[in-house]
């Protein structure tokens, strides 16, 4: 057995599993702490497991000379050149969820092992087998929430060894992993506050700091080239990732951040990030979906409340919104999802207007061309027939999404801070542990009515790590501003990118009025679909650098590996 990535387990831990191995229990492999990469052999059959949230990947494909695998499907692809997927690229464009297509990655031929899978190699060729459930079984909250912390804990101890550490001091999240990385050392903590956002993580962090030994605090003062889509007329200083890259997007705040801390730190180490915080401490209003579906309409009553307040609408349109979604499961919502693709393109309204889906189209389904949105169809079509083991709750379906785009995009982030600086990104949100030990607590638990990420503050509630301060609060940032003024003030370069000379636009993943119109509306100060633009532009950055790419690259790896 090989193991790669930052996994929480010693060497005599790692010998103990080799029973395992032996009765090939392959998700027993799995259950470390940390985020890896598991290689495992018995007989003649060897299992490649890599991680739930997809920050360690696994592609595969057949050729002559026999059967490759590997975490990276360009590096597949690079075998022989194979080109760019058309249609899995536009999944990914038009929906953000990246099991629609299964095991379609974004190269033709190359194959994706989808999450919760792995796969199997042996005389007799690959076959891909699922190793987690598709839904937990159930646990109360308050049962859970020590599971959560002691889960949360090794976490971020597996990270802490020799080399120097810093964090995101923001929001409760990374609040969190920074107050558990400063009880094993010092801690430089860095708060990105421009005053364009108008927001309270500067106050919250400045107090934070003042109460727990071992954090220094430090400010990164936003510029005016910190906004988003800052530096894309010159793409020679952006690393090549291996999908796109959302973080190209907001690639000149994440360097800011960056240089702050390479400025306070002695050298090369690991900095902490509380991505993916959200999407399994809390809930997305698709759980109503799920209350309603099985008759539990008081308690979708009392959640609608709740996030009808949060945004100023009323209860009953929320419940309306939500109401076609719980009538209808995962295949007969693809079936919708192919007929809608087949319709005209839509006039854009704010996606939080639209009715709530299993797999909504996002505004830049509506930009490309009637032929690719017909060869989109079939190919949902086809997702699914295919279906056999879908999650009966929206939630459920909808947070394991979220998880494979936010690790898929951490991923290509923690490529911009080892290019840029040597420095190691962790993410403990996305590690297995966690996730099953958050994900076990039932949706609307997570997102409980009257409390602000109720599974965290009963975790970590009188336990004298995180201050009562800090679990209190109920408000959150947000980058709206600095999306605004990179759309207005980065417009011609946008207009140059998505424009004739688009690779989106050869391959008919957008059209270029519709696009040109989405930036003027940002341009005039209007809201537009912010969302989609993001997609796009991340898309053709990633599609313009592989194109001048060279075609092959091997790199070795001696760190953060370990075989018994």
């Amino acid at each position: 057995m090989a193991v790669i990535g930052e996994c929480g387990a010693d060497k005599a831990r790692l010998e103990d599993a080799l029973p395992a191995v032996r009765a090939r229990d392959w998700r027993a492999l799995t259950r470390w702490p940390g985020s890896y990469l598991v290689i495992a052999r018995s007989g003649e059959t060897v299992a490649v497991i890599g991680d739930l949230a997809g920050q360690h990947p696994v592609y595969y494909r057949t050729d002559t000379t026999g059967m490759w695998w590997s975490t990276s499907a360009s590096a597949l692809a690079a075998l022989d050149g194979a080109p760019v997927d058309a249609t899995a690229l536009a999944a990914r464009l038009a929906f953000g969820q990246p099991d629609v297509l299964a095991d379609r990655s974004l190269w033709r031929g190359v194959r994706r092992v989808p999450g919760g899978h792995l796969l199997l190699l042996s005389p007799n060729g690959a076959v891909v087998e699922r190793y987690e459930p598709v839904s937990y079984p159930e646990a109360d909250l308050h049962e859970q929430a020590p599971v959560v912390r002691a889960a949360l804990t090794e976490a971020v101890a597996a990270r802490t060894d020799d080399r120097p550490v810093s964090a995101d001091l923001a929001g409760l999240d990374s609040t969190t992993l920074a107050c558990l990385a400063a009880q094993r050392g010092p801690v430089a903590a860095v708060t990105f506050a421009d005053e364009r956002l108008r927001d309270d993580d500067l106050a919250y962090a400045t107090r934070t700091a003042a109460t727990v030994p071992g954090l220094t605090h430090h400010t990164v003062p936003g510029t005016v080239g910190t906004v988003y889509y800052a530096g894309l007329d010159d793409l020679s200083d952006l690393p090549l990732t291996d999908a796109p890259n959302a973080y190209v997007v907001t690639a000149s705040i994440k360097r800011a951040v960056l240089d702050t801390v390479a400025e306070n730190t002695p050298g090369r180490g690991v900095h902490f990030t509380g991505s993916a915080g959200d999407a399994v401490l809390s809930a997305p209003s698709s759980c109503l979906a799920d209350l309603l579906r099985e008759g539990r309409h008081r308690h979708a009553w009392q959640h609608a409340l709740s996030h009808a307040r949060l945004r100023h609408t009323s209860p009953l349109q929320l419940l309306g919104r939500v109401r076609p979604a719980s009538q209808v499961d995962l295949r007969a919502a693809w079936a919708q999802t192919a007929a809608e693709l087949r319709g005209p393109a839509r006039d854009w309204i704010p996606q939080a207007q639209r009715p709530l889906a299993w797999t909504p189209l996002l505004a830049s389904a509506d930009w490309m061309t009637p032929d690719v949105r017909g060869m989109l169809a079939t190919a949902v079509e086809e997702a699914a027939e295919a279906v056999s083991d879908a999650p009966a709750r929206l939630a459920d379906w909808s947070v394991r999404q979220d998880l494979t785009r936010v690790g898929t995009d951490t991923t290509g982030w923690r490529t911009l801070t080892l290019a840029w600086h040597g420095i190691d990104l962790a993410a403990p949100f996305l590690d297995n542990e966690v996730i099953r030990a958050c994900l076990t607590v039932p949706a609307d638990q997570r997102g409980a009515p009257s409390t602000y990420k109720p599974l965290l503050d009963a975790a970590f509630t009188g336990s004298g790590v995180v201050p009562e301060f800090v679990l209190a609060r109920t408000t959150k940032g947000g980058f709206n501003a600095l999306s605004y003024a990179g759309l207005r003030d980065n417009a011609p370069v946008l207009k140059d990118l998505l424009g004739p000379s688009s690779r989106l636009a050869t391959l008919g993943l957008v059209t270029e009025q519709p696009v040109a119109d989405a930036l003027a509306r940002a341009a005039a100060g209007q809201p537009t679909a912010q969302g989609a633009l993001h997609l796009v532009v991340a898309a053709e950055v990633w599609l313009r650098q592989h194109a001048a790419a060279p075609a092959v690259w091997w790199e070795e790896v001696s760190g953060r590996v370990a075989a018994v």
